[in-house]
């Protein structure tokens, strides 16, 4: 049984979709899942937001996505879109990891960054924006186009759009850590880590013992530069989760608690009401 709702790239691409691979554009039309309550994916996305605005809930962080932002998604990523504009226009590649890695030497190099992403919306300079778009319409010309080695051209192309991806990642991270104190710094490794663990450990004392500080030096730091405890955080991250599990109408809310380590269903259901302001069963309905 599976743990958490995870969309398979057929549900939005039926014909296309079973081949690993999926192009998206302006002119695409998609009768999938609703995108507007918490999910995973089974594939990674590389998108480019070209107009309009957008607000994307990615894990704990909530981005606001416009033209030149550059979104990294990945299948671990629990992701929620809030809003889309009526006008928003954008380039996007889904693929799976199959895709890329059968039959062919894979820079497995490329996955290790795109697991351990730790920002899933980046601004664009003009310049980039231009490159990347570059990157994108070839791409999509390649996926539309027949010809006898579509399918290598396609696992090249998306190769080169997640070197050029990755290149962008990397300098602007060593950039914003260059520029963050050491609050900013264990702050972000703390949520790194609640990415990792949070379904699992509702413990700050866990998160301390990781970072090799105590759990009274994480709360004031991670309180002073987010304006939130470290509590709450891990509280959020197990609310998130509980509501991907709840919408998984073959777990029952008894399954859910176990699933997140809750010693009953009567303490889980007293957290997600005192957290979500309804009980699991009220939520589950509404899905």
């Amino acid at each position: 049984m599976q743990r958490i709702p995870t969309y398979p790239l057929q549900s939005f691409a039926p014909r296309h979709g079973a081949l690993g691979v999926y192009f998206v554009d302006h002119s695409t039309s998609s009768d999938g899942p609703p995108l507007g309550l918490p999910y995973r994916g089974d594939y990674y996305k590389i998108g480019l937001c070209l107009q309009g605005r957008a607000e994307l809930k990615a894990n704990l962080e909530t981005y606001a996505i416009g033209p030149g932002s550059l979104m990294i998604v990945t299948p671990h990523t629990i992701k929620e879109w809030t809003h889309l504009s009526a006008d928003y226009d954008g380039l996007s590649v889904f693929f799976t990891r199959d895709f890329l890695t059968a039959h062919r030497h894979l820079d497995v190099s490329q996955f290790n960054f795109l697991e351990s992403v730790g920002t899933h919306v980046l601004p664009l300079s003009a310049a980039q924006t231009a490159e990347l778009q570059a990157c994108f319409d070839y791409l999509r010309q390649k996926y539309h186009a027949p010809h006898p080695y579509r399918e290598t051209l396609v696992k090249n192309l998306i190769n080169n759009l997640l070197c050029e991806v990755v290149a962008i990642y990397d300098q602007q991270r060593a950039a914003l850590r260059a520029s963050q104190t050491r609050a900013q710094l264990l702050t972000a490794e703390f949520k790194h880590l609640l990415g990792t663990h949070g379904a699992a450990e509702r413990s700050v004392q866990f998160y301390a013992e990781r970072l090799c500080i105590t759990p009274k030096h994480l709360t004031e730091t991670v309180k002073d530069t987010t304006g939130k405890t470290a509590g709450e955080w891990i509280a959020e991250a197990v609310v998130l989760e509980a509501q991907a599990l709840l919408q998984n109408q073959q777990l029952t809310v008894a399954q859910v608690a176990d699933l997140l380590h809750f010693t009953d269903q009567s303490a889980f259901s007293r957290f997600f009401r005192k957290n979500r302001g309804l009980s699991p069963t009220a939520y589950k309905q509404a899905c």
